[in-house]
């Protein structure tokens, strides 16, 4: 069980801090972690709510972290958030350094493998069946239903609902949808600290988002276990489930490369995609970026942790979708962009989808 985006995550429990309000993500975010939290209280599913400081780290970054803190109290986000100086975030982070920091207490972290297992579980217990390793292949829907071909069977259902993730506009477009949306898989690598240096983060330090793009940037998490990632970067995976440099699959490397939205976005932005790569292909720009938030991170201090692949949806106009797209198109319902926080909104986006089902 989650094998892919949520096994594959920084396990953070997003609170709805970031999302513009009235978004889809910022409303299924806040309700879906308290959903979240109520699964894993039932299920025995330990969490840590530690909190979360987001960190200008240049005067210019203020109007952005009072954006932020706009933003909390709009979509009134667990816990609230507030505004603190240099004294107080030394407080609570005394490795982090910055101008001015947006203190988040309800945020935290949970493992979403175990989640993933105990959703699992439930919906066997209820009758569901899952089936692991087997590709869809065609799709034929009529007011009926649909037909499933797989390289394995052939499936026959009243109601289709499309959850594919990284394949998500491939599936739809096997059951004729036509969307102007298409995904492009992001990597997102990471460094550990080295344990003897765990105690540099006391919970999640992160730094004030370019507003341009839907990415956090590079930032430390303390998980469930104790352990602190840092990361992760965003950079263009060759495959859709292409978690190392070295996973190159041409056909969906080229399909990428030849979507509209895809080439201009990648004008626009070339920039900023060199220097993600930078830190991808170079040990030390990845520590600089980090010695923003915390100084004393040395190039000694980071070993090699895992990747994830984030399935963004990038418009024709070359747009990184920002907000949830789900579509329901006939008998069937197209979750076509779920990225961050969709692993701690999932089951209020279950909520939405079981609507549209019925």
């Amino acid at each position: 069980m989650a094998a892919h985006q949520s096994g594959h995550n920084s396990g953070v429990m997003h609170t709805g801090v970031y999302y513009q309000p009235g978004s889809s993500k910022a409303r299924l975010c806040v309700e879906g972690a308290r959903r979240l939290r109520e699964f894993c209280d039932e299920a025995g599913i330990p969490v840590a709510t530690s909190g979360k400081v987001i960190i200008a780290t240049s005067p210019d970054q203020r109007p952005g972290l009072e954006e932020l803190a706009r933003r909390a109290e709009a979509n009134h986000i667990p816990g609230g958030a507030e505004l603190i100086g240099p004294e107080r975030l030394h407080e609570l982070e005394p490795h982090a350094v910055g101008v001015a920091a947006l203190a988040v207490p309800g945020a935290g972290t949970v493992d979403f493998r175990l989640v993933a297992r105990a959703m699992a579980e439930r919906f066997q217990l209820q009758g569901g069946v899952i089936r692991l390793s087997e590709r869809v292949v065609g799709i034929t829907e009529n007011r009926q239903g649909a037909r499933l071909r797989t390289d394995r069977d052939q499936l026959a259902a009243g109601r289709l609902v499309n959850c594919a993730g990284l394949f998500s506009d491939l599936v739809a477009k096997m059951a004729g949808v036509t969307s102007p949306v298409r995904i492009v898989p992001f990597r997102g690598e990471y460094y550990r600290l080295r344990p003897s240096r765990n105690g540099l983060v006391r919970a999640l330090i992160y730094p004030v988002p370019d507003p341009r793009f839907p990415f956090l940037g590079v930032h430390f998490t303390r998980g469930i276990d104790g352990t602190v990632e840092a990361g992760p970067n965003a950079v263009l995976a060759f495959a859709r489930e292409g978690y190392r440099r070295s996973t190159i699959r041409p056909r969906e490397l080229m399909g990428t490369l030849a979507a509209p939205g895809f080439r201009r976005l990648a004008r626009t932005y070339w920039r900023t995609g060199l220097v993600e790569m930078g830190r991808s292909l170079s040990k030390r720009a990845f520590t600089r970026a980090l010695q923003r938030l915390v100084p004393e991170v040395s190039i000694d201090d980071l070993e090699p942790g895992g990747a994830g692949v984030r399935a963004q949806a990038v418009s024709p106009a070359g747009k990184l979708v920002d907000d949830f797209v789900i579509e329901r198109t006939g008998i069937g319902v197209h979750v076509l962009n779920a990225p961050s926080p969709a692993a701690t909104a999932s089951l209020a986006i279950g909520a939405a989808i079981a609507e549209l089902v019925d």
